[in-house]
């Protein structure tokens, strides 16, 4: 299986920090760092989730540094700070880099757009031509320029904020995702089991990595959205931008 990735990429830096006393001259808690932990995020994020799953991955991502920084409790996991580095500096991808590729001999294209520059909806609409099996999932408000893409992967938050530019083709190939309350496809519901939510960072980058995966085994979405699901809900259990685990998966193969 060999998968293309194409969207904006981060480094995702969690700083652990002990905690044990509040500053004198400002009502703040002051941070020890005790390790920081590195991964890539957004694009990054769904890469190596789909290695982390067996697939073959290429990627095509921007070279400039986006940082995401988030300063952490060791022993609560509570984020005090997230500060954001770079991502005003991120250049478009150049056309003539998306005109040489050999989009026939990729499985399925999945476009991971976090509206950092990258990507424009000219580029999505492009990219979406190019190939029969394409995933999107995208900061942007929907419109015509998404309508080749076979799915559309939004979370509830994003899908309130542009409902009122889904057209009737665009609302057939939606999967609204939910959070502990699973997700929706053509009005049919995939709930998931309850679990000990630790951190939900990169779980949508997680949900997209698994529902394109099994869907390119099975072709089968529905089955696909149940392990996406399964998925994400392993990930949110784990500290950090965590990345799947294959043989934890109870359904999966």
């Amino acid at each position: 299986m060999r998968i293309l990735v194409i969207g904006d990429s981060c480094e995702d830096h969690y700083i652990y920090c002990a905690s044990d006393r509040f500053c004198p001259d400002a009502p703040v808690p002051v941070l020890n760092p005790v390790k920081t932990i590195k991964s890539l995020g957004m694009a990054g994020n769904v890469s190596d989730n789909l290695r982390s799953l067996g697939a073959e991955v290429d990627i095509l991502s921007n070279t400039e540094k986006i940082k995401k920084i988030r300063y952490v409790h060791e022993r609560t996991n509570h984020m005090f700070i997230r500060v954001d580095e770079g991502e005003n500096n991120i250049k478009r991808v150049k056309p003539s880099l998306l005109e040489i590729i050999d989009w026939g001999s990729y499985d399925a294209v999945v476009i991971s757009d976090y509206c950092k520059g990258f990507l424009t909806e000219d580029d999505i609409e492009y990219i979406t031509k190019q190939h029969s099996l394409t995933f999107l999932d995208t900061k942007k408000p929907l419109g015509a320029f998404a309508e080749h893409t076979t799915f559309i992967k939004i979370n509830d938050v994003e899908y309130n904020k542009t409902k009122s530019t889904v057209t009737p083709t665009l609302k057939e190939k939606l999967i609204i995702t939910l959070g502990s309350k699973g997700a929706i496809y053509r009005e049919n519901s995939y709930h998931v089991n309850e679990v000990d939510v630790r951190d939900t960072s990169g779980a949508g980058d997680t949900f997209l990595a698994g529902l394109v995966y099994y869907y390119i085994i099975h072709t089968v979405i529905d089955h696909a959205i149940n392990m996406a699901n399964e998925c994400a809900s392993q990930v949110v259990q784990k500290k950090g931008t965590a990345k799947v685990n294959k043989n934890e998966l109870k359904y999966g193969i």
